[in-house]
C-alpha cells in the first residue's frame, strides 16, 4: 500500500503526518475530519506494509494485534479508537502518547545510573504485570517497543507478535516457526513455545542488561542456530563488564535471564518488587561472580536441553495468582501475643503450598516516633529497632521456596501508607489484624481495618484474635462452653481499656468519612 499523505482523509480520520516508517507498518498522526467529536487525546494510525516483498506476517499481526487492541485496558497499554477492513485498507488508530523510548536511554554515551536502570525497571516490570494480568504475554517486548511517560510510568507498544489466552494463536498456527526479535528472544520461544508470560521477563532482563553494560547479552544472532544457544549459555556476568555494578544488581538481571523459565522470576511483579526493594534482594553466588560460566557446566545443560520437552503454560493470569504477593500489617504497639499469633497463622495459611510466593511483613510508625524517641539518637536507628522486630516475628515464616522480607514505613496515615504499599507493589492478598472493637462502636468510628477494607486494591483478610490461652480451660469449665463461639463481645471484653482511642495500628480514630 502506498504512503498516505498529510491532509488525506480515510474513514474519518484526516492524515497529518507519517511519524513512523518500520518494516511491518508505517504510523501516521491523524486527527477525527470535521463534524467528529474530540476524543480528549491525540491520535495515530498504524497501517501495515503490504508491499509483493513483505512476508506473511505482516498480515497475521496486524489480525493479532486489532483483535488484542480492542481487549486491553489500563494505563499501560495506547487506548483502542478504531480498526479499518483488511478486505480494503487495514489500519488501527489509537491513543498517541509522547514520551521517549528505552532506546533514548541506550543512546546516551554513558550507561544510566543504577537507580536510574532500577526506576526504569520496575516501571517495565509492573507494565508487564498488568499485560499478564489481562491474559496477554507482548512476546516482542525491545527498548523500540517500551515508552516511558513523562510521570515515569511505561507503556507498552506494537502487539502484533503478542497472544492472548482467549483467541486463537494465529501466528503458531499458520507460521509455525520462531517469530519474535532475536537479540531479545526467550529461549522457550526459539523452540516455538508461545504465551509463557515468564518469556517477557526474560525480554525485560535482555534490556536491563543492556542497560547495566550498553551490549547485548546474547548478540544479535540471526541463524536458528545462534538462537539455540541461549538454551543453554549464560551472558558474560555484568559485573565483569562493569566491575562497580552492585552484587544485588546483578543478581536481579542474571536471574531474569535464567535459560528455564522456572528458574526466572515466577511473576513481574516479583521483578519489580526486587527492583524497588534492592536492599531486600538475596544475593546468591549468581549475583557475586565475575567470570563466565565454565565449558563444563554449558555442555551438561547442551545435552539437558537437547532432550527436554518444554511444555505451553496455563492462562497467565492463572499462573501469576499461584504466585502471590502477599502482604501483612503487623502493628508495633498495643498488640498482644495473641494478635500476633494470629496474624502469623493467617499469613501461614494465605502462603499455602504456593512455591515462589512472597510475603512483605510491613509495620507503619508515625513520624514522632522518629523525632521523639529516647531509645534512639537517628532515624536510622529507629527503623533498625522495628525491622528487627519485624524479622523476628516473621522468622517462622521463612519457609524455602518463599521470600520474605520486612519493611518499615513512616507516615501519619497508617491505613493510607498501607494502601499505597498494596498498590505501589502490585500486592495481591492483604492480611491485617481486624479492629479490636465492638461492632456497634465501628459503625460510628473508621478504624484502619475499615479504611483499608473500604479502598483495597486486591483480597483483604481481616483476622480476628483467637481466645487467649490461658482463658481455654476456664472456659471449657463454664456451662454451656462447648455451645458458645468466639463473638465481638468476647473480642471487646479482652481490649485494652484505652482501645476505645487507638485501634491496633496505632491510628487516632475518626468519625467515618
Amino acid at each position: 500500500m502506498k504512503l498516505l499523505e498529510p491532509g488525506e482523509a480515510l474513514d474519518g480520520f484526516t492524515v497529518d503526518e507519517c511519524i513512523h516508517s518500520g518494516g511491518m507498518a508505517h504510523i501516521y498522526r491523524v486527527h477525527y475530519s470535521q463534524g467528529a467529536a474530540d476524543p480528549g487525546f491525540a491520535m495515530a494510525m498504524k497501517v501495515p506494509r503490504m508491499t509483493a516483498g513483505d512476508g506473511a506476517e505482516n498480515i497475521v499481526s496486524f489480525e493479532i494485534e486489532s483483535q488484542i487492541m480492542q481487549v486491553l485496558h489500563g494505563s499501560h497499554v495506547p487506548r483502542f479508537v478504531a480498526a479499518g477492513d483488511l478486505d480494503r485498507v487495514p489500519y488501527l488508530v489509537m491513543e498517541y502518547i509522547s514520551g521517549r523510548t528505552l532506546d533514548h536511554w541506550l543512546g546516551t554515551a554513558d550507561t544510566a545510573s543504577v537507580d536510574e536502570i532500577a526506576r526504569l525497571g520496575a516501571a517495565l516490570a509492573k507494565a508487564a504485570h498488568a499485560l499478564h494480568q489481562q491474559n496477554t504475554v507482548h512476546l516482542d517486548l525491545k527498548p523500540a517497543n517500551v515508552l516511558f511517560r513523562e510521570d515515569g510510568s511505561a507503556v507498552l507498544l506494537d502487539f502484533g507478535l503478542s497472544c492472548h489466552a482467549h483467541y486463537p494463536d494465529l501466528l503458531a498456527e499458520q507460521l509455525r516457526k520462531a517469530v519474535g526479535s532475536p537479540a531479545w528472544m526467550a529461549p522457550e520461544q526459539v523452540v516455538g513455545i508461545r504465551g509463557d508470560p515468564r518469556s517477557d521477563i526474560f525480554a525485560i532482563g535482555v534490556m536491563l542488561y543492556q542497560l547495566c553494560t550498553g551490549e547485548l547479552p546474547f548478540g544479535d544472532p540471526q541463524t536458528a542456530a545462534g538462537l539455540r544457544q541461549r538454551l543453554w549459555m549464560d551472558p558474560v556476568p555484568p559485573r565483569k563488564i562493569k566491575a562497580l555494578l552492585p552484587e544485588w544488581l546483578q543478581e536481579v538481571v542474571l536471574r531474569c535471564l535464567e535459560p528455564e523459565a522456572a528458574k526466572r522470576y515466577p511473576s513481574a511483579a516479583h521483578l519489580a518488587f526486587d527492583l524497588a526493594n534492592p536492599s531486600q534482594v538475596t544475593v546468591t553466588a549468581r549475583g557475586r561472580k565475575v567470570q563466565g560460566t565454565g565449558f563444563g557446566t554449558h555442555f551438561k545443560r547442551w545435552v539437558k536441553a537437547a532432550g527436554m520437552h518444554y511444555q505451553a503454560s496455563p492462562l497467565p493470569a492463572q499462573q501469576i495468582e499461584e504466585v502471590p504477593i502477599v502482604m501483612v500489617a503487623v502493628p508495633h504497639q498495643d498488640a498482644t501475643d495473641t494478635t500476633l499469633y494470629s496474624l502469623r497463622q493467617a499469613v501461614a495459611r494465605a502462603l499455602g503450598n504456593r512455591p515462589g510466593a512472597r510475603l512483605a511483613c510491613v509495620t507503619v510508625i508515625s513520624p514522632s516516633q522518629t523525632s521523639a524517641s529516647e531509645e534512639a539518637k537517628s532515624e536510622t536507628n529507629v527503623h533498625r529497632r522495628y525491622l528487627t522486630t519485624l524479622r523476628q516475628w516473621a522468622q517462622p515464616l521463612d519457609y524455602p521456596g518463599h521470600q520474605v522480607s520486612c519493611h518499615v514505613l513512616e507516615s501519619g496515615d497508617v491505613a493510607q501508607a498501607l494502601l499505597d504499599y498494596a498498590r505501589g507493589n502490585d500486592v495481591s492478598v492483604i492480611v491485617m489484624g481486624a479492629a479490636t472493637h465492638g461492632l456497634k462502636t465501628q459503625r460510628f468510628i473508621a478504624t484502619v481495618p475499615i479504611k483499608v477494607a473500604m479502598e483495597a486494591p486486591c483480597t483483604l483478610i481481616l483476622v480476628k484474635q483467637t481466645l487467649p490461652f490461658e482463658l481455654l480451660a476456664s472456659a471449657q469449665d463454664k456451662p454451656g462452653a462447648s455451645d458458645q463461639g468466639y463473638s465481638d463481645s468476647d473480642a471487646e471484653a479482652q481490649t485494652p481499656p484505652d482501645s476505645a482511642e487507638h485501634d491496633l495500628y496505632g491510628d487516632d480514630l475518626g468519625p467515618l468519612g
